[in-house]
């Protein structure tokens, strides 16, 4: 094995490479359809996977989908449309429209591709009638210091759509409609990837309020008028305009926690897959990891030394401070102060579209002399930690993991190796 936080960078790396859409996406193509084919779709990889299917696909093409600003890739007859994340703008709403417009007036003979991952939420941000894109705007800020869980968030977000909670795919009938996914939620639920545009929505207006009132958010007067009337309820398990649903997986957080796996074991590291759906509070997960990892240096268990224990999934942040958070720096920040500069315990975190939170970068490492070199430089994990400011911290140290957009999105990576 090389030093260990080269190590752990190249763990990262295949992570990512294997969740890339130009090795996956083309396998899981349907056949051309006797009329026209239609390309929609919103995310992180929405860019990189309309190239994919440009590249494989045999007929005729054309379509839009929107992606987030720097995310875009070269594309030939797909347009690409670049607009904000995690908060929407304009541009994301006008491309939502354009979408609608897109997919309009189809025969059953025509097939409609949507390329969804994640980040497809904020980017499809087209109000539902009687909301403006400022009241989205206002919950979504909400909804991402609340500490509110991801499925908890894209609940609300498809109570105040146009466009997602099935109701992209309800506007393609009666086309056939085929769902291209790659995942970044923990179970890899459609309904939760891009918060559903093509999916059926069992839940209601009424969770979406409960939600917001159990976490305590202040909504806009729309919003709760919106919500309480039940003008926003989305389109539901049986509707007759979604057909027998067709949702092919390209890419999940697993398939990205294998291909780590597997390069660990190449090189003499035995690896541990502890889950691809890890969430709750990121400081308390580093918690626990840190415990996990502290029992394997003792103990051996829940296996020898040397190994590397891996996991995705995707925590939350309860903001506290005024810091420059993010849940992968947020997680190393825990692990961190709770190993206490522990011998032999080294980790990464990051998150694989190559964005921690609000900054254009994917995370850090984490080695048992950061305690003391954080010392010499006047920082402290915990004091960092109580501030919610693990990007400040990290790239103190020089420790930051930047990458640039990976246009993939297949959720948090970490590892934590015992050597």
């Amino acid at each position: 094995m090389t030093e260990p936080g080269d190590f752990l960078r190249r763990l990262f790396a295949a992570a990512v490479a294997a969740a890339d859409p130009a090795v996956s996406l083309a396998r899981h193509l349907p056949e051309p359809p006797r009329g026209r084919t239609i390309v929609v779709g919103a995310g992180k990889a929405a860019a990189a996977m309309a190239r994919a299917v440009e590249a494989a696909w045999p007929g005729e093409i054309s379509g839009l989908v929107v992606t987030r600003y720097g995310h875009g890739a070269p594309t030939t007859r797909i347009a690409v449309v670049e607009a904000a994340h995690p908060v929407p703008d304009a541009a994301g709403e006008a491309a939502s429209k354009a979408i609608l417009e897109a997919v309009a007036g189809l025969t059953p003979d025509d097939l409609v591709l949507c390329l969804i991952s994640g980040g497809g939420s904020a980017l499809l941000s087209l109000p539902a009638p009687g909301l403006t894109l400022a009241d989205k705007q206002a919950v979504n800020r909400a909804l991402l210091t609340s500490g509110a869980a991801i499925g908890e968030m894209n609940c609300v977000r498809r109570h105040l759509s146009a466009i997602k909670g099935g109701r992209l795919a309800a506007a393609c009938h009666p086309a056939r409609v085929v769902t291209l996914l790659i995942s970044d939620t923990p179970g890899d639920d459609p309904l939760d990837i891009a918060s559903g545009p093509t999916v059926a929505d069992p839940t209601t207006c009424a969770d979406a309020l409960a939600i917001l009132e159990r976490h305590r958010i202040e909504i806009p007067v729309a919003v709760r008028a919106h919500l309480e009337s039940g003008a926003g309820e989305s389109v539901k398990p049986g509707d007759p305009r979604l057909g027998t649903p067709d949702l092919r997986m390209v890419a999940t957080p697993l398939m990205a926690l294998q291909a780590a796996a597997d390069l660990a074991q190449r090189e003499g590291i035995t690896p541990c897959i502890l889950g691809d759906a890890l969430e709750g509070e990121a400081r308390e997960v580093g918690k626990v990891m840190a415990g996990i990892a502290r029992s394997v240096a003792a103990h051996g268990l829940p296996l020898p030394r040397p190994c590397v224990l891996l996991s995705g999934g995707e925590t939350t942040v309860s903001v506290r401070g005024d810091g420059r958070g993010g849940r992968n720096v947020e997680f190393l920040l825990a692990l961190g102060a709770a190993l206490n500069g522990h011998p032999g315990i080294h980790a990464i975190a990051a998150d694989t579209d190559g964005v921690d939170g609000l900054e254009e970068i994917a995370g850090a490492v984490l080695g048992p002399d950061t305690p003391a070199r954080a010392a010499a430089l006047g920082l402290s994990l915990a004091a960092s930690l109580a501030r919610n400011d693990g990007h400040g911290f990290f790239e103190a140290l020089g420790d930051a993991v930047v990458t640039g957009p990976t246009l993939t999105n297949v959720n948090d990576f970490r590892a934590v190796l015992i050597a």
